[in-house]
């Protein structure tokens, strides 16, 4: 996973609330095994519509209430690999919030005041390190939860973070007592 301190670019904008996880990457896709490519099936049903348009912008703005749903892991999945690597929106499923910052992506909630502001600018930065967006010569504050923004910070996935206690784990492992025949053995 590659660290994250400020995500600075384009804003795509998608104006819609109680966007759920089946709209982001609907089921037939799920089959896959692999972890890319799902950015060609992104709001599958929706890029059918006339006049849809959701440019591949680092930063995309939406509404309230944002990955609801099912959880599906293939929903972060897809909009990292269509090329998303912030969403800024009222409010986050808690499932597909922990989702996204799973595998470096990262959801940031603001406002809807602050949100359509965002939404409005043709630019905007998510600054991790200073915990603000800026947009528009405005600066918006965000609360995350330190321990998640220290892995995402220093690119820390889950077994990053399990493997950085590897000397403890293997010490447990050697000093544990052992009922019944060792298999671990060669």
């Amino acid at each position: 996973m590659d660290k994250i301190t400020s995500i600075r670019g384009q804003v795509s904008v998608l104006d819609r609330d109680d966007v759920d996880t089946d709209q982001i990457m609907p089921k037939q896709f799920l089959k896959r095994v692999e972890r890319t490519g799902f950015g060609e099936f992104l709001f599958f049903d929706w890029a059918k519509e006339d006049g849809w348009d959701l440019p591949r912008h680092p930063i995309l703005v939406t509404g309230r209430n944002f990955g609801c749903g099912s959880s599906r892991e293939h929903a972060p999945w897809g909009l990292q690999d269509y090329g998303f690597r912030a969403i800024v929106a009222d409010s986050f499923a808690d499932i597909f919030y922990s989702n996204c910052t799973k595998i470096g992506l990262l959801p940031v909630a603001l406002p809807e005041e602050q949100r359509k502001a965002v939404a409005a600018a043709d630019e905007a930065e998510v600054d991790l390190v200073d915990q603000v967006v800026r947009a528009d010569g405005q600066e918006f504050p965000f609360e995350i939860d330190q321990d998640i923004r220290h892995r995402l910070l220093n690119g820390l996935d889950d077994i990053a973070m399990t493997l950085q206690s590897a000397v403890e784990i293997e010490a447990y492992e050697q000093e544990r007592e052992r009922s019944g025949p060792v298999t671990t053995a060669l």
